[in-house]
């Protein structure tokens, strides 16, 4: 998610800029995949020059309708004419369709969010939300993850993606001591990564200090314990590898990056470095369009492609820093 998607594990559905507020207003548009991925990664047109622009999130509403999306912004008041207007230029191909605007009662809006969303199982772990759980499985680690004011609770498949990866090199024997998840949300992947590898060192860190709290707090719940030392979830606040912190831990033995393709190409010169000779880094949050780019990337600094999860149209990759490097 600085791109605010970095913030925020899962890309696209479900894409905040700020949290929305109780009683706030929500204007609806259809919107094609194009002017959804737009969005994601935070061209929103006069929004962007606003101190605190509207909660924006893009929605795939059915999967076998691929180009088909939604477009949901929500105010904490009734969106005037130029507020509507402005929307709408994100939206072109809707010129024809009238938005739908309507009033959110005092309600919590993360709660309604997540309702409903079924467990997600992804090789040995399963994740459920508080106001869906379910009870506890036989050979299944669980996570209970709140979104709170984050993203990330696995129902996206970059993060499901991510998850299998990690169990994927648990079950080939790999082993790792020193881990970085950079955009973590809401600490998903960094507390995946702690229970497969118990004694390693793991450091989580977002640029959204509000998704720090949620990741801690979520850290609580699920009795991961928080520090710097072995078997310990560190978390810090930062824009991709500018952490003091950050660079100290450095090398990585694993780097995991859930954000957005154009970040990903942009932080390749800091991640490559921050990575020891044979390390492997997990990329996941972009598209199958956008696959060469980001391997192109990397090869040039000397990574190479170990192995892909693709689910639907989000491949997850993981690459290797050749030794010459």
């Amino acid at each position: 998610m600085g791109n605010r998607k970095q913030g925020n594990g899962d890309m696209i559905t479900g894409f905040p800029f700020n949290a929305p507020c109780n009683g706030s207003w929500k204007l609806t548009l259809p919107c094609n995949k194009d002017e959804a991925q737009a969005v994601a990664d935070g061209e929103i047109g006069a929004f962007a020059l606003l101190d605190e622009p509207p909660v924006i999130m893009v929605t795939e509403p059915d999967p076998e309708r691929p180009e088909e999306w939604r477009l949901d912004v929500y105010f904490d008041h009734e969106p005037k004419a130029e507020e509507i207007k402005s929307i709408r230029a994100l939206a072109p191909t809707s010129a024809l369709e009238k938005e739908i605007i309507e009033h959110i009662e005092e309600e919590d809006w993360v709660v309604l969010s997540q309702s409903g969303l079924e467990p997600v199982r992804a090789g040995r772990f399963l994740v459920c939300t508080p106001s869906n759980a379910v009870a506890p499985e036989e050979g299944k680690k669980m996570f209970v993850i709140d979104a709170g004011r984050a993203f990330g609770t696995g129902h996206h498949e970059t993060t499901t993606g991510c998850l299998t990866m990690l169990d994927r090199m648990k079950k080939a024997g790999q082993n790792f001591h020193n881990v970085a998840d950079i955009g973590t949300g809401t600490g998903l992947l960094a507390f995946a990564a702690r229970h497969l590898w118990h004694s390693a060192r793991v450091i989580a860190s977002d640029i959204d200090p509000v998704a720090v709290e949620v990741a801690k707090e979520n850290a609580v719940v699920n009795h991961v314990p928080l520090g710097m030392g072995c078997r310990q979830v560190e978390m810090v606040v930062a824009a991709g590898m500018d952490n003091r912190q950050l660079k100290r831990r450095a090398p990585y033995d694993l780097l995991i990056a859930n954000i957005l393709a154009g970040p990903l190409i942009e932080l390749a010169p800091s991640f490559v470095p921050a990575l020891q000779e044979g390390g492997s880094l997990i990329l996941a949050g972009l598209v199958a369009e956008q696959e060469q780019a980001v391997c192109r990337a990397y090869k040039n600094l000397g990574m190479r492609l170990a192995d892909r999860v693709v689910l639907g149209d989000w491949p997850t990759l993981r690459l290797v820093k050749r030794p010459r490097f």
